[in-house]
């Protein structure tokens, strides 16, 4: 009896991720998840330099600053409930002091440029279409800080309006890095706060604008919500917020990516560090045993042969 309907994903054949890919990550919380694992199973990776961003706007011009390598300054900080904000970043980077975040802002602005042109791989999950204008100066902002709604138009993009950025990101990504491939994905988190017909209309934008600019055969697309919505359509796989996919739905799409995209190769290296893992976050009954201690030099014993293959990894 089949329980359960599946989405035939291809397997790519050229320009897979092992563990020579540079890779970065950028978007919704959905691409944090995906990018927890990929540090767990220590790939050369890098995520939301400037935090989540949840719609393609934000991941537009977070581009677009770095390859130009804008100059943040006063002028492009706000202050709100005792502490400085940026509208291009998430308030992960928010600090007191002001000096700290424009210090933060321009560093985390060089470190991307240089993750741009080095990466093998972006991955960009896409959160929503809904996105919100600052009335005051009439521009788009990746995050409202908590400052009161009424300072702010809330707008949906149109599918035209969200295949100009992506167009737009994939001509600012290939001028810097000509052989980079860009991969694009749906998160699966339901944006319900908006509501729910509305979050489904703001998916349906960008899926519709993502295969718009798919025909060019110049980026890829991994259907992360379609797996959440079909083969998990199941309450069980979400946390109790009932929005988020949870550890299991997390671990499923997870395993679905790397059936499509990773080398046979790696698939035995991230069985090796993840053997090495568990024994580092193992606890024993008596660390002093003559058992452990062997345990232990076993592991340092794997460790450093791995090292011989990868310099980079470090555990």
């Amino acid at each position: 009896m089949k329980l359960q309907t599946q989405i035939s994903l291809k397997k790519e054949t050229r320009n897979t991720i092992d563990y020579n890919s540079k890779v970065l990550l950028l978007g919704s919380c959905f691409s944090e998840n995906i990018g927890d694992k990929l540090s767990y199973y220590k790939f050369q990776s890098h995520q939301n330099p400037f935090g989540i961003l949840f719609h393609p706007k934000a991941i537009e011009n977070l581009i677009t600053n770095a390859i130009n390598e804008k100059e943040y300054s006063e002028k492009d900080l706000t202050f709100q409930n005792e502490r400085w904000h940026c509208f291009d970043a998430h308030s992960s980077l928010s600090a007191a002091g002001k000096n700290e975040l424009l210090n933060n802002l321009n560093s985390t602005i060089s470190s991307t440029k240089k993750q741009l042109e080095e990466a093998t791989h972006i991955v960009i999950t896409l959160g929503t279409s809904w996105v919100y204008r600052f009335i005051e100066t009439d521009k788009i902002v990746a995050n409202c800080h908590k400052i009161p709604q009424k300072k702010f138009l809330k707008e949906l993009l149109s599918v035209d309006e969200i295949s100009e950025s992506l167009e737009a990101i994939l001509v600012l990504l290939k001028s810097i890095n000509k052989d980079i491939q860009i991969l694009f994905t749906v998160s699966p988190v339901r944006h319900l706060k908006d509501g729910f017909i509305e979050n489904t209309q703001s998916k349906a934008h960008l899926i519709s604008a993502i295969h718009n600019i798919l025909n060019g055969g110049c980026a890829f697309y991994f259907p992360s919500y379609e797996i959440m919505m079909d083969e998990l359509r199941d309450y069980r796989f979400y946390a109790e917020d009932m929005i988020h996919p949870n550890k299991t739905a997390i671990n499923y799409i997870w395993e679905k990516f790397v059936a499509s995209w990773f080398s046979e190769d790696t698939l035995l290296t991230m069985k090796d560090v993840d053997v090495i893992q568990k024994g580092l976050s193992h606890r024993p009954f008596n660390e002093n045993s003559v058992q452990h201690q062997q345990f232990l030099k076993n592991l340092e014993v794997k460790k450093e042969t791995l090292k011989v293959q990868f310099t980079f990894i470090n555990f």
